[in-house]
């Protein structure tokens, strides 16, 4: 597929990630541009593409535009922008006295998305993309790996789809309207696959860390799990027994986190001591 060219001076930048940066079109509001950094020329394009089936596949997100690129050779995509939108972990970070509600809000559409059958020739299986990442993964022993390639085997096969980076901004809602949005790592399989990086974002990571890339407290990102997973689970299942299920996929994450980073991050890895 053929990039189609743009100019970076059409629009304004409007905040950064991991992998680049988005941007607002300065006389169209309706328009926003994810653009990756220079050298990645193929992930866009993989983006784009899976973007395009996931919302043919029904599953509520902005619809993806095209594939383009800037005259200084950054590639990206051109999404319809959902104007005046807020995502889950900004709206509880300005308003902690509402976490409830937005954990609530958040864990019943996600419900919604792991009940979501997928046309599985189509999507990738989750457990396949773990095995694939511990086998490239450079940090972890033989001995270990083995382990951990036990327990991905184990888990229970279904046929419902995966955001893949399911965290709280990673879903947005204007008015009545809610979406899933960078949905770069979407698949099928088990969903605590996905709750997981719910649990790392709000148990694991660091207060430093939540305020800079979430805006929130720690205090407030542990109430949100706590409201999220109460309702995700059901009142009958405690926090205490939830953890314990979850934590071990929680540990998994730092697959993505070395690929990502080239390191091994042991503040993750200690998760992973019920399976090690």
């Amino acid at each position: 597929m053929e990039a189609i060219k743009i100019s970076l001076d059409d629009y304004i930048l409007s905040g950064g990630g991991f992998n680049g940066e988005s941007y607002d079109h300065k006389t169209d509001p309706s328009i926003m541009l994810k653009l990756y950094f220079p050298g990645k020329i193929q992930q866009p394009l993989d983006e784009m593409i899976l973007a395009r089936k996931v919302y043919e596949s029904g599953i509520p997100t902005p619809e993806p535009g095209e594939y383009v690129v800037t005259e200084d050779g950054r590639y990206g995509i051109r999404f319809r922008r959902i104007v005046g939108k807020l995502s889950y972990s900004r709206a509880a970070g300005d308003h902690p006295e509402n976490v409830k509600q937005y954990a609530e809000e958040f864990a019943q559409i996600c419900l919604q998305l792991h009940s979501t059958h997928v046309d599985t020739t189509q999507f990738e299986n989750i457990k396949d993309r773990y095995c694939r990442l511990l086998a490239e993964n450079p940090f972890f022993t033989s001995e270990e790996k083995e382990k951990l390639s036990k327990f991905i085997a184990e888990v229970p096969d279904t046929d419902t789809a995966i955001h893949g980076d399911l965290q709280f901004s990673n879903a947005i809602f204007v008015d009545d309207q809610r979406y899933f949005i960078d949905l770069g790592d979407f698949c099928y399989g088990h969903p605590n696959f996905d709750v997981a990086m719910m649990y790392l974002c709000c148990i694991l990571d660091g207060e430093e860390y939540l305020q800079n890339i979430f805006h929130m407290s720690k205090a407030t990102a542990i109430r949100f799990w706590e409201a999220f997973a109460t309702v995700y689970f059901g009142e009958s299942r405690s926090l205490e027994d939830i953890a314990k299920e979850i934590e071990p996929f929680a540990g998994l994450k730092t697959l993505i986190i070395e690929r990502d980073s080239g390191k091994p991050m042991t503040e993750f890895r200690k998760a992973l001591k019920g399976i090690l």
